[in-house]
């Protein structure tokens, strides 16, 4: 049987230490997190903006203090239910996003992003959100962790192309009164190991609700009630996003975009997401609709429905 030098076997042990969390340690972020709860609830929940704003300092401070807690990468935080907690495939860092509301009109995100280190001690990226000051075309730069495009992030897949692994996030952003926003992001770490937001991946065919081409990331922006969903789906190894049309066909007018009930997608091939144009392409025969299985009476008869 081969046998790990010792060096290496020694590395190992270390590094497997760094990652377990004491007794002590887990205690005292424990309390932490009690704190933190309250405070994640009350930024989101409090119908004082004021109150809103100063919870979310609150929680910005205590939760840098957790984070200095040896060990705290594999800390869950479980309890804090407003804020979006995300570990990548290969659990390299974690990024933590959440929203903050002023009024109806406006929402802008926060976020952290926190690595995994071998002695378990903090490297924290704190991300600000500057889509306010992006200009009019918010999809066609990289920026860093101080020049943030804004998004609470549910999603993540990782890819890889010629040595370079890109996260790919999945975000959602509030925006305003009128319109929410979807976003497929991508994030590298440069060779400084600095967090970088946005790539020249996206090939689509521009088309009146993309934007123009080179897209570093990809928008999708609705009508604030519609209900539009952007996943990647991992037995199709596509992100797939619903098509969008305009109901009163004026697909200038953001606030007008509904689903169709139909797909697009990306699929990842040589470096690229490459637009999918049509998922879904199969048609059904006559009498292949799905249907509602029917109903019986005592004699074993299918009742028919009411038409």
């Amino acid at each position: 049987m081969n046998k790990l030098p010792i060096a290496l076997l020694l590395l190992l042990c270390t590094y497997a230490q760094a990652q377990n969390i004491t007794p002590a340690n887990q205690k005292a972020l424990k309390g932490i997190e009690t704190k933190l709860q309250h405070y994640a609830d009350q930024m989101v929940l409090d119908t004082i903006a004021v109150n809103r704003f100063s919870a979310d300092s609150a929680f910005v401070k205590n939760m840098v203090t957790a984070l200095r807690v040896q060990g705290s990468f594999n800390y869950r935080f479980d309890s804090i239910k407003t804020v979006a907690k995300l570990y990548p495939p290969d659990s390299s860092f974690r990024i933590f996003t959440w929203e903050l509301q002023r009024d109806e009109g406006y929402f802008r995100q926060q976020g952290f992003i926190q690595m995994k280190t071998a002695d378990g001690s903090l490297k924290l990226y704190p991300l600000f959100d500057a889509s306010d000051y992006g200009g009019i075309n918010l999809t066609d730069s990289v920026r860093g962790a101080r020049n943030w495009i804004g998004a609470i992030y549910y999603g993540i897949v990782a890819k890889q192309y010629n040595g370079q692994t890109y996260y790919t996030l999945f975000g959602l952003d509030d925006n305003d009164i009128l319109t929410t926003r979807k976003w497929i992001d991508v994030l590298t770490f440069d060779a400084a190991g600095q967090p970088r937001f946005g790539a020249p991946v996206f090939d689509y065919k521009e088309d009146s609700l993309k934007a123009p081409q080179p897209a570093y990331r990809f928008l999708m922006e609705f009508k604030k009630d519609a209900n539009v969903r952007m996943v990647y789906d991992p037995a199709m190894d596509m992100i797939i996003f619903e098509h969008l049309i305009s109901e009163n066909s004026q697909l200038w007018r953001k606030d007008t975009l509904i689903p169709d009930g139909d797909y697009e997608g990306f699929t990842w091939t040589n470096g690229k997401w490459v637009q999918v144009e049509k998922v879904f392409t199969q048609k059904l025969l006559d009498g292949q609709a799905p249907a509602p299985k029917p109903f019986y009476d005592a004699n074993g008869n299918p009742i028919q429905p009411v038409q």
